[in-house]
C-alpha cells in the first residue's frame, strides 16, 4: 500500500450529548470523500484520540472502515501510552478491515530509543502481515522517533510501511523514501509544508484543515504534485491566512464550527476541550470570506 494525496485526521464527531455519533460520523466521510481525498486517518490529534475511552475508538474505527466502504484506505491511529493497549486496538483494527494503522509513541514517560524499538516491535511481531505506519509528532509525547530508529525499524519489520512525520522537518521523511526500495509510504504532518514536502519526493499529506477546507488542501497537492508552482504557492498562501485565522488545530472547536457552517455539523469538541464562541466562530468565518478563502 502506497498512498499519494490528502489524507485526512478526521475530526470525530459527536452528538449534542457528547458521545461520539455513528450518522455523524458517516456524514463527514461522505463530505470528504465527495471532494477527493486520498485516505482517512481517525482517532488522531485532530480526532482527539486520546479523549476517548478505549470502546470508543474500537467503535469509532468500526464506523469509519464501515461507511468508507473500500472507497479509499483507512488508517486507523491506535497509539497509546502502554503496549498491551496499543496492540489491542491494532489488533482490534485489522479484525474490523482497517487498511493500515499509524502508531504514535507512547506519552508521559520518556523512552530509550531501546524501548522505543521494543515498543513497536511487539506489535509488529504479533500482526506481521497488517502495514503499520510510524506517526512522529513530538509535539505531544515526549519520545522521538529519530531518523535512524525509522530505519532500524523498517529495515527490521517489512509490515512497517510508512512514516507520517509531525516534527515540521523533512530530512527524515526525505532519506526514508529510499527504504523497502521506494516503496515506504511518507507523509508529511504540518499544513504549512504541503508544498515543500512535495517539492522533495513526499507521496502525502495528513492535513488537518482539510476537514473543512479540503477543497483547498486538494488543489494545493495538486498542483504541487503536477509541478504548477505558481498555483501552488497561491494555493499555500490561501490555506495559511486559513491557519492563522483557525489557529492551525490548536482550537479544535473551531474546525469543527467550520465544518458545521459548511452543513456538516459533527458536534463540538471534549471537555477539558474548551468551545469556541458564537462570536468567535463568526469572526472566523468572516475573516476567511475576508481572506478569499469561500466555498461553494
Amino acid at each position: 500500500m502506497k498512498i499519494c494525496g490528502v489524507i485526512v485526521p478526521m475530526l470525530t464527531p459527536f452528538s449534542d450529548g457528547g458521545q461520539v455519533d455513528e450518522s455523524r460520523t458517516a456524514a463527514l466521510i461522505e463530505f470528504l470523500l465527495e471532494r477527493r481525498v486520498a485516505g482517512l486517518f481517525p482517532l488522531g490529534t485532530t480526532g482527539e484520540g486520546p479523549l476517548l475511552t478505549l470502546d470508543e475508538r474500537r467503535q469509532v474505527a468500526e464506523w469509519v472502515v464501515r461507511h468508507t466502504a473500500n472507497r479509499v484506505p483507512v488508517i486507523i491511529h491506535t497509539g497509546a501510552i502502554t503496549t498491551a493497549e496499543t496492540l489491542e486496538l491494532t489488533r482490534h483494527a485489522h479484525e474490523v478491515g482497517a487498511d493500515a494503522v499509524a502508531i504514535v509513541p507512547p506519552y508521559f514517560y520518556k523512552l530509550s530509543d531501546d524501548a522505543l524499538l521494543e515498543h513497536y516491535a511487539a506489535v509488529a511481531r504479533a500482526l506481521p502481515d497488517f502495514p503499520i505506519y510510524l506517526y512522529h509528532n513530538p509535539g505531544v509525547t515526549p519520545n522521538h522517533l529519530t531518523t535512524d530508529l525509522v530505519f532500524r525499524l523498517a529495515e527490521t519489520f517489512p509490515n512497517i510501511i510508512g512514516l507520517k512525520d509531525s516534527s515540521g522537518a523533512l530530512a527524515t521523511l526525505f532519506a526514508s523514501r529510499s527504504l523497502h526500495d521506494g516503496r515506504f509510504n511518507t507523509a508529511s504532518g504540518p499544513d504549512g509544508l504541503i508544498l515543500a514536502a512535495q517539492a522533495v519526493g513526499v507521496d502525502a499529506c495528513v492535513a488537518g484543515n482539510a476537514n473543512y477546507a479540503t477543497e483547498l488542501v486538494v488543489g494545493l497537492y495538486d498542483a504541487a504534485r503536477r509541478g504548477d508552482l505558481e498555483t501552488g504557492r497561491t494555493l499555500q498562501a490561501q490555506l495559511d491566512a486559513a491557519r492563522r485565522i483557525l489557529g492551525d488545530g490548536s482550537d479544535l472547536s473551531l474546525f469543527k464550527a467550520m465544518c458545521a457552517r459548511r452543513g456538516v455539523p459533527i458536534g463540538d469538541v471534549r471537555p477539558p476541550l474548551r468551545p469556541a464562541s458564537a462570536e468567535r466562530i463568526e469572526a472566523a468565518w468572516r475573516a476567511l470570506a475576508e481572506a478569499g478563502i469561500t466555498f461553494a
